[in-house]
């Protein structure tokens, strides 16, 4: 019997394409589905939530996660990669130099355990940490099969030192664009120690750009948002932080 998506708690937004909002943080988590191929984005925040996720995955698609991309390298979006072995990692440039490091770590699991993550789980996380296989720098198209292909896009620091946004192309329907926490929806975009909020606004406009006008984009946290909400959070975030529009 096949399952649907809505019956194992996602929201489907094209064939093949979906995401889940985690509970505790309001994470997304995105799984994109092609032909012997299957590319999740983010992995939640511990082991025990990336396992879930993994055998989500496989409910829906009948195999196993070929490809984790990680949007950026914050603990609720990285520290179940660890549950995802023999997948593909893929990131932006630069973000195996954070999650190799092992003060990179130990800050990930400070501020997962800061954030309200059980001490020992967020050790057990980040002493497993993977580091990507491949980064991104650019753009690069990723052949998921059956036609299905996922466009990774390195948009360079903004919410993080390293922002990965994924589009997703739907034929005849509206692409979708898994946007990190470049965009969040269900509260206000969070400027932490290691954002560049001067770069953040032109980030975003690169965004659109890969985008476009007609698609759905996906936020780290809360609702799928269009390109007019996109680009009203790019015009506060300039306002909030001086930055010329």
């Amino acid at each position: 019997m096949t399952v649907t998506w809505e019956e194992l708690g996602w929201e489907r937004l094209a064939d093949g394409v979906g995401r889940v909002r985690l509970a505790g943080w309001d994470c997304t988590v995105g799984l994109v589905a092609g032909a012997g191929a299957a590319l999740m984005v983010d992995a939640g925040s511990c082991l025990a939530e990336g396992a879930r996720l993994r055998a989500r995955a496989r409910e829906l698609t009948g195999g196993d996660v070929t490809h984790l991309a990680l949007t950026h390298p914050h603990f609720d979006h990285v520290l179940g990669a660890a549950a995802f072995d023999g997948a593909e990692i893929l990131a932006a440039e630069g973000t195996r130099t954070v999650l190799g490091d092992a003060r990179g770590r130990a800050e990930l699991r400070e501020d997962a355990v800061r954030q309200g993550l059980d001490a020992a789980a967020a050790e057990e996380a980040a002493a497993a940490l993977p580091v990507p296989g491949r980064e991104v720098s650019g753009r690069l198209a990723l052949p998921l099969g059956g036609g299905r292909e996922a466009v990774l896009a390195d948009l360079g620091a903004a919410h993080s030192t390293h922002d990965l946004a994924v589009l997703v192309p739907v034929p005849g329907g509206r692409p979708v664009v898994f946007c990190g926490d470049l965009v969040e929806e269900s509260g206000e975009p969070q400027a932490g120690p290691d954002a560049a909020p001067s770069r953040w606004p032109a980030a975003l406009d690169r965004l659109l750009v890969l985008g476009g006008e007609d698609a759905l984009y996906v936020p780290g946290h809360g609702a799928v948002v269009d390109a007019a909400f996109v680009r009203a959070q790019r015009d506060a975030l300039a306002d909030r932080f001086g930055v010329s529009r």
